[in-house]
């Protein structure tokens, strides 16, 4: 893993190589990452790998220039080379009008989120948790499939107007599908410590919803009550947040465009971006090392704050809030940790307090189809449950919907508390499962 020392060294190579060829400024990412895999399928382990990396990326600027190249080899000649390559490409590049100076230095909280236990973890130790879940699998007369991963990365950015941010992180993820003849269950978790993730148990629901979905019947599709849970919740939310971003509402490709400040979600729905959450993962610094200010974006329904890059923020007079990409890009900004408050209902409460509706596992293969009524469509997989009198009366077969976000989320009945949680359709965020009324489901698939 790289260091800072390390870091300095490469950089004072690149820094003294840029400008000799010209450069005003050089700014230099660093990622270095160390990741262990093992997969499982039909109650056996199939593969266990192993991988390190290495690598810079070089972005000199000259004037109203700029350009990025990168290297994964690291002696004096390989990144005098990243950078000479980098300085061709600026070369050929028009002037862009908006291109601000490099960032200059300001305090960037440390956030520990490095545990020696996630990354001491060896592959007897990911075998054996493997094992455990195969038995649990064999034991309700399953098959397992899954994975088993984790990563220690280590990020930094320095740049020559004084900026000089590093970051460390381990992640350790598990994933589980259960299944059947006539039936599957699925969970997923990730976790810094690995000490906070419970492949058993996470096997063990995956188990118990692939029983209680075996022989699902067929039912109509409608408008039905839902309860979401978390990874579900994730999966289809998490594809709004790309919105909250100053440049796309200043391309007008944002459905928050002509909406901020006014009462678009249900007043329930509180979200913020906050990189410091304790269940967050990620850098606190973005892509010139700008620190990451938490950002209420929806308070009570009302959209309030979005991400701003430095340059988008310049352009509208505004303080940037450490949500911009790395230079050059045509996204501009990012929210990257967000947090959807949530409340005390537990999902067995919801269940109990529904008189007929649909409690889904996941979804999957969430696609956008009008983008700015949000709406949304895609499949639900893995353990999708019809509710009739406050029980589960059985498992039912998946339905595909088509369903706007806006509409959604002015729908929510009830919230949990807050997890975080892992899906397969968006990052990991902060969320609580949710029950909705008069979720869209549009048709009944053949699985």
């Amino acid at each position: 893993m790289l260091t800072q020392p390390e870091c300095q060294r490469i950089f004072d190579i690149a820094w003294k190589a840029a400008r000799s060829l010209g450069a005003d400024d050089v700014e230099l990412l660093f990622h270095s990452n160390e990741e262990s895999l093992t997969r499982f399928a039909n109650n056996a382990i199939h593969q266990n790998v192993s991988e390190r990396g290495t690598g810079i990326s070089v972005r000199p600027q000259a004037g109203l220039r700029t350009a990025r190249a990168e290297t994964n080899r690291l002696d004096a000649a390989s990144i005098a080379a990243a950078v000479e390559t980098a300085m061709a490409i600026l070369r050929s590049r028009d002037e862009a009008p908006s291109l601000l100076p490099m960032a200059g230095p300001a305090p960037v909280p440390v956030i520990a989120r490095f545990s020696q236990r996630t990354a001491a973890i060896t592959p007897l130790q990911r075998a054996e948790a493997v094992r455990d879940v195969v038995a649990i699998a064999r034991s309700a007369g399953q098959t397992a499939a899954g994975a088993f991963s984790v990563n220690q990365t280590a990020d930094a950015l320095i740049n020559s107007r004084g900026v000089h941010c590093h970051h460390e992180q381990t992640l350790a993820t598990f994933s589980v599908t259960m299944m059947e003849e006539s039936s599957s269950g699925w969970a997923k978790g990730s976790a810094v410590d690995i000490g906070d993730l419970d492949p058993a148990a996470l096997a063990a629901d995956a188990s118990r919803r692939a029983v209680l979905s075996r022989n699902p019947r067929e039912i109509d599709p409608g408008r039905y009550t839902v309860i979401l849970e978390p990874a579900a919740v994730l999966d289809l939310a998490g594809q709004m947040f790309p919105d909250f971003s100053g440049t796309a509402i200043e391309d007008q490709r944002s459905f928050l465009t002509d909406r901020m400040n006014q009462q678009v979600f249900g007043s329930n729905i509180t979200i913020t971006d906050d990189a410091g959450h304790p269940l967050q993962s990620g850098t606190p610094f973005d892509g010139e090392g700008v620190p990451r200010r938490t950002l209420q974006l929806v308070d009570s329904g009302v959209p309030r704050e979005v991400g701003w890059s430095r340059s988008a923020a310049a352009r509208h007079g505004l303080d940037p809030t450490g949500h911009g990409l790395p230079l050059p890009n045509d996204i501009g900004d990012a929210v990257m940790n967000v947090v959807i408050a949530g409340g005390s209902h537990t999902v067995d409460q919801m269940i109990r307090e529904t008189k007929r509706g649909i409690w889904v596992t996941r979804f999957w293969y969430i696609r956008e189809v009008d983008p700015y009524a949000k709406v949304m469509t895609g499949m639900t997989r893995d353990g999708t449950f019809l509710i009739e009198d406050g029980e589960v009366a059985c498992g039912i077969r998946n339905f595909r919907f088509n369903q706007s976000l806006v509409e959604m989320l002015n729908n929510v009945e009830a919230l949990g508390s807050p997890v975080r949680a892992s899906g397969e359709e968006y990052m990991d965020m902060v969320v609580p499962a949710m029950k909705i009324n008069g979720f869209n489901f549009t048709e009944v698939t053949r699985f």
